[in-house]
């Protein structure tokens, strides 16, 4: 599954180069404001207009807890997929009502499901801002009072634009500080799930196929959204094209990309190898067996784990495909080239070397400082909702009293209300699988940061992992909003008369947090954003805007065509059908993740078997881009993104055009399912514009 791996705040916001590629086709993550029209144009004779562009970005949109989706109807009907929805289907889900195994549709506009805290944005427009924020910087003497003028100048742009417009207002950096663009979003709240088929099929294969092709899943989901308790007027949306995408046509992405390395520089693609994926891996496969093992004591502690596990075990599969990436000799040639290219274009013009030929050593030096400290970076972290809700009010509390410009990232007034929503979710919180988490989390630090390690001393405060765990786990009332709000309303003194031992943990530990959050900015961070947005001018000054920025989990545009390729010493197809699904079942005696849900079994005789499932193209993607659609000349969604193959996992760092393939659910699966297995015909119909 191709949504936003785990999030690795832990490790450092890398800063680099854009090296000078030559561009190969298909390849790219662009921004709107500089789509391909070069690159379209030379292959396929197709331009697309602004009418066009905008179009399609005003259909897409950003769901804020991990990935991607568009307007499907002109009442704000909403397609994603099945394991973007996933969390929200495990948040309203019970012992007794398990929308996860049994799926769910709405017959009627009544029926339509609330989801407790999902944020979905769309981009209503962009502004260059490149200028003002390099304006703040003209007088600061030092990288610690560049980083700090930069910090100050874009919660100034943020604030303003929000108070202006009433619109989410985000900076973003793109080239490494090259650029610098305001991002308005149309914000939405009340999100009501539509449709959602059971798990079994829209992971059908399971960990087994993940990341893999052929494939043969219904990973989609349907969610209107509502604003003043009414469905939108969405006057953009794609139009529905029941006939899907066909071998050989050219077709295009639209969606949010999370992050990629593909700009690093190879002192920062080193320690991503020997220091960041190995450590990452370790951490996510402990947390998977402390998961494990929690499910092992029964059915409702399975289903309570079974989308953490999910998250996670997806998360493994495409760390251990970047690290096997990071590791194979012609990816780490090929980043050098392209690096020594550049470097020596650099350094063969004296104004440039005297600007910008410091920034790869600088680079390099913020990188060794950053992992003499990788212990506090990975390992001290309490892998506890619970525990992160305090964190996240301790310090509301405090940052809010700052000014604008001096609060930690994620504080802004821009912010708050994002976050204030998060904070009001209404998700069920399951104790017991956090003690567990927690004991987890405590034991693996505890093993590499040692007994003396003050983080590991305060939160153990003399008991094992275990006893810590669970006085902190029963002894907060965090999992009840109105607890969280009486803390955030009541401010300092509340949080100082508290007794909850979650604040009370969360108090002590906040120096700590602090300090290396103060260090880490004084010595990598203001480092690494200076010497990166020296080497974003300098490649701006060697080649030009010719190319795109690495990604930013904001929206983008992808091209290429259906194409199948090489594989196993034969040809992967261009497209499965559901023919392949029921063969693929029986050939593993419909057993574990290869089982199909009941329905699949007693009304396959309804089916059209000849029907495309899944189909495979050369747009490059990455985690994030889950629910994008995946459009043609006309606009029309012919296919809905879900994952990428298992040679795309690279594609955080480099792309390979003949082996790197996206991987969508074909809209004709999705109509043909929708009308003759689960009597979906009212939602149908409105997807057809009937």
């Amino acid at each position: 599954m191709n949504s936003t791996i785990l999030s690795r705040s832990l490790l450092l916001a890398a800063a680099g180069t854009i090296l000078g590629l030559a561009i190969h086709a298909e390849e790219g993550m662009w921004t709107f404001d500089n789509p391909p029209l070069k690159q379209l144009k030379d292959k396929y004779n197709f331009t697309p207009t602004q009418a066009w562009l905008d179009h399609v970005r005003l259909s897409s949109v950003r769901l804020n807890d991990g990935g991607s989706g568009s307007f499907v109807s002109p009442r704000g009907l909403l397609l994603t997929n099945h394991h973007v929805a996933r969390g929200q289907l495990q948040k309203n889900s019970t012992a007794e009502h398990d929308y996860l195994k049994t799926g769910f549709y709405a017959a009627t506009p009544d029926q339509e499901m609330k989801s407790p805290d999902l944020e979905v944005n769309v981009l209503e427009s962009m502004e260059n801002v490149t200028d003002r924020v390099q304006a703040a910087l003209k007088n600061a003497k030092t990288a610690e009072a560049e980083f700090a003028a930069r910090k100050s100048a874009i919660a100034a742009i943020e604030r303003e634009s929000q108070q202006k417009t009433g619109l989410r207002s985000d900076v973003v950096t793109l080239y490494e500080g090259g650029e610098y663009w305001l991002y308005r979003y149309k914000k939405y709240t009340d999100v009501r799930l539509v449709f959602a088929p059971e798990q079994q099929i829209a992971f059908f294969g399971g960990d087994p196929d993940n990341f893999t092709y052929p494939r043969y899943d219904l990973d989609m989901a349907l969610f209107r959204v509502y604003e003043n308790g009414k469905p939108i007027d969405s006057k953009d949306y794609l139009k529905w094209n029941p006939k899907g995408a066909e071998a050989n046509d050219l077709v295009f992405v639209a969606g949010h990309p999370g992050s990629t390395e593909r700009d690093d520089t190879m002192a920062q693609l080193t320690q991503e190898r020997d220091l960041a994926e190995p450590n990452t891996l370790k951490i996510l496969k402990d947390r998977i067996r402390v998961l494990q093992e929690f499910s092992a004591r029964g059915a409702e502690q399975a289903r309570e784990a079974e989308s953490r596990i999910f998250s996670l075990a997806n998360s493994r599969k495409a760390y251990e495909g970047r690290l096997q990436g990071l590791e194979d000799p012609a990816v780490f040639s090929k980043k050098q080239k392209e690096e020594s290219d550049f470097k020596a274009k650099v350094m063969a013009n004296a104004q440039w070397k005297t600007a910008y030929g410091n920034a790869w050593s600088e680079i390099e030096t913020a990188g060794k400082k950053s992992a003499s400290r990788y212990k506090e970076e990975y390992y001290h972290g309490l892998d506890s909702s619970l525990a992160s809700t305090a964190v996240t009010i301790v310090e509301y509390v405090a940052e809010i009293k700052k000014p604008d410009g001096e609060r930690l990232p994620g504080f802004h007034d821009s912010q708050l209300d994002s976050l204030k929503f998060q904070l009001a979710s209404t998700a069920p919180t399951y104790k017991d699988m956090e003690i567990a988490r927690m004991t987890g989390a405590l034991k693996l630090d505890l093993a590499e940061a040692g007994p003396n390690d003050p983080f590991v001393k305060t939160v153990l405060n003399g008991q094992t992992p275990e006893q810590a765990a669970t006085a902190l786990v029963n002894g907060t009332k965090l999992e009840q909003a109105a607890e969280r709000k009486k803390l955030i309303d009541g401010g300092e003194a509340a949080l100082a008369a508290s007794t909850d031992p979650m604040i009370v943990l969360a108090r002590k530990l906040d120096p700590m947090r602090r300090e290396l959050i103060k260090w880490t900015e004084q010595n990598v961070d203001s480092v690494e954003q200076k010497a990166g947005e020296q080497l974003g001018k300098a490649r701006f000054a060697v080649y030009g805007k010719s190319t795109y920025p690495d990604a930013t989990f904001t929206l983008r545009l992808s091209y290429g065509q259906v194409r199948g390729y090489p594989m196993n010493g034969t040809e992967a197809p261009p497209k499965t059908t559901m023919f392949g699904l029921y063969d693929r079942a029986n050939s593993f005696n419909f057993e574990g993740p290869f089982d199909l849900p009941s329905r699949y079994k007693e009304e396959h005789g309804n089916l059209d078997l000849s029907t495309p499932m899944n189909f495979v193209t050369t747009n490059d993607i990455i985690g994030g881009n889950s629910g994008s659609p995946v459009i043609n000349r006309n606009a029309e969604i012919v296919g809905l993104i879900f994952d990428g193959n298992i040679e795309s996992l690279v594609g955080d760092f480099v792309y390979d055009g003949d082996k790197n393939r996206a991987v969508a659910v074909h809209t004709a699966a999705m109509t043909e399912a929708l009308t003759k297995l689960y009597g979906a015909q009212r939602l149908v119909d409105e997807l057809l514009g009937k």
